[in-house]
């Protein structure tokens, strides 16, 4: 029997991408809305309602609006908007977190999707966090560069704009109050005593990222060396199929250069540690419309039908 799915804002960036990943799949039957019922309230409510999973590509507001029409029981929320990311009940779609993680997904019917800043920060700081190398009470920050695809329709017709302003051409940094909406799940997830300061950049490039988490070693229990770090973030990440731990330094190979754009139509995530004796660099490079969003959502979706894993996503060598 196919899976019934309905993708609740197939018109967004994030819909599409998820839409696009369940191409050429049979056991799946998608639940289509016609573009001038998608604000229709009941049209929508009988749609959830039909569905086996419902995948939320929606704001904030919508997606709550969406989860309350939910009568039908049976119907699992697989939410890619920031607005259950924290909230009780809903289980954090990062299958990798923990040696539990995927059995929670799985058995679960209300799936929150990491931000994708946060998905980069996550994957470093939990590990050190979960195995006490990392101080709750470090004072943590991050820079997070990613292409301009994670900023939704509006922001790739600005940067598509052959008429835009030449500030376009080079980064920029933004959300510069500190109140970056990932914040919260950053620090909630991690168990971190506050949110880190943190400095995301847009650049032009439609997708990838690169997330960065600089450590002082002094600071880190029992200060350890770059290459016993690497060791940590390795074994924690072993026989995973989406998550690899580069070789130690593997920064040689790219002369001292980690790529944005290179992980762009790939579903995985490559970690890197690098530094020295002193200041140690963990860096996650992923696709922020892969790894960081669409990806993510359906390898949940994935696990909760019992499908393999990697099913419908692209997890070549790049």
């Amino acid at each position: 029997m196919k899976t019934k799915v309905f993708i609740d804002g197939s018109a967004g960036t994030t819909g599409l991408s998820i839409f696009e990943r369940f191409q050429n799949r049979d056991d799946i039957e998608l639940l289509n809305i016609s573009s001038d019922l998608r604000k229709d309230v009941n049209e929508r409510k009988k749609i959830i309602n039909h569905s086996d999973v419902t995948f939320l590509c929606l704001p904030d507001d919508a997606a709550r609006e969406s989860v309350s029409f939910i009568e039908n029981e049976n119907v699992t929320v697989i939410d890619a908007s920031t607005a259950h990311r924290t909230a009780g009940g809903w289980t954090y779609g990062f299958p990798e977190l923990n040696p539990s993680q995927r059995k929670k997904i799985r058995e679960s019917k209300r799936i929150s999707v990491p931000g994708c800043h946060a998905t980069g920060f996550v994957s470093l700081a939990y590990p050190l966090k979960s195995l006490g190398i990392l101080d709750p009470g470090y004072p943590v920050s991050i820079v997070s560069l990613t292409g301009y695809s994670g900023g939704g329709k509006q922001r790739i017709s600005e940067y598509e704009d052959k008429n835009r302003s030449a500030e376009f051409d080079a980064p920029r940094e933004y959300a510069l109050s500190q109140q970056h909406k990932h914040l919260k799940e950053m620090k909630k997830i991690t168990g971190l005593q506050r949110e880190p300061l943190f400095t995301p950049i847009i650049a032009d490039y439609y997708s990838g990222m690169v997330t960065s988490l600089p450590l002082y070693t002094e600071y880190l229990k029992d200060k350890p060396a770059p290459l016993e770090i690497h060791q940590l973030m390795t074994d924690y990440y072993a026989n995973q199929k989406f998550i690899h731990v580069m070789p130690y330094g593997i920064e040689a190979e790219y002369r001292d250069f980690i790529g944005g754009n290179i992980c762009s139509g790939w579903d995985g995530m490559r970690i890197y540690v690098t530094g020295n004796s002193d200041r140690i660099l963990l860096t996650s490079q992923f696709d922020n419309l892969g790894k960081g969003a669409s990806g993510a959502a359906v390898q949940c979706f994935n696990i909760v039908t019992g499908c393999e894993e990697d099913k419908g996503l692209q997890l070549g060598v790049l």
